[in-house]
C-alpha cells in the first residue's frame, strides 16, 4: 500500500482520534457510564472506522484504478467518482 505514504500524516491523525473514542469508552465503561452514552460512543467509533475505510478506499481507486500515468487501460475517471461517491454514502 505504497499510496498510502502520501497519506500518511492524514491518516495517522485518524488512527489517533479513534484511538481517543476508544479509550473514551474504556473510561466510560469502568466509570459505569449510562448505556446509552456508551452507546453513542460505539456509533461514534464506527462512523469514524467507516471514515477511515473510506479514505483508503477511494485513494486505492484514484491510484490504481484511474490513474493513466500507472495504467494507461485505466477505468473513466467519471466512473471512478460515481462509484467513489456510492463507497462514501454506504460507509456513513
Amino acid at each position: 500500500m505504497a499510496h498510502t505514504i502520501r497519506e500518511k500524516k492524514k491518516l495517522l491523525a485518524r488512527v489517533g482520534r479513534i484511538r481517543g473514542q476508544i479509550e473514551a469508552i474504556e473510561r466510560a465503561l469502568t466509570d459505569e457510564a449510562e448505556c446509552e452514552r456508551i452507546m453513542h460512543m460505539i456509533a461514534g467509533i464506527r462512523g469514524s472506522v467507516a471514515g477511515l475505510m473510506a479514505e483508503v478506499v477511494e485513494d486505492h481507486i484514484r491510484t490504481h484504478l484511474v490513474d493513466p500515468e500507472r495504467n494507461p487501460g485505466a477505468l473513466n475517471a467519471d466512473a471512478a467518482d460515481q462509484l467513489i461517491e456510492v463507497v462514501h454514502t454506504y460507509l456513513k
